[in-house]
């Protein structure tokens, strides 16, 4: 079973840009569809991104289209979220997930990181 631990978070301002990166365990890495969720204050665990096995599909929430990139490294059994043009909206904790499908349901992934705070400021 995978292990995924996620880093990377912070504070920024509005129209700023961090990288969040989720390293995983084991060897079984590149076996998994990967994604990102964030959760804010008393909402739902919302979809953010999912990249596929080998990186070719990638799959986003319209909120994040064209500011947010889901990257993977199979070599360094790492995955990666690139943000940038950050909106005070996005402030939640982000959590990477693993599971064998680029869906946006929660559900389908098996595998889940502790999270880290994002907050963007205005």
């Amino acid at each position: 079973q995978v292990q995924l631990v996620e880093s990377g978070g912070g504070l920024v301002q509005a129209g700023g840009s961090l990288r969040l990166s989720c390293a995983a365990s084991g060897r079984t890495f590149s076996s998994y569809t990967m994604a990102w969720f964030r959760q804010a204050p008393g909402k739902e665990r919302e979809f953010v991104a999912a990249i596929s096995r080998g990186g070719g599909s990638t799959n986003y929430a319209d909120s994040v289209k064209g500011r947010f990139t889901i990257s993977r490294d199979n070599a360094k059994n790492t995955v990666y979220l690139q943000m940038n043009s950050l909106k005070p909206e996005d402030t939640a904790v982000y959590y990477c997930a693993a599971g064998w499908s680029t869906s946006a349901r929660p559900y389908e992934y098996h595998t889940w990181g502790q999270g880290t705070q994002v907050t963007v400021s205005s």
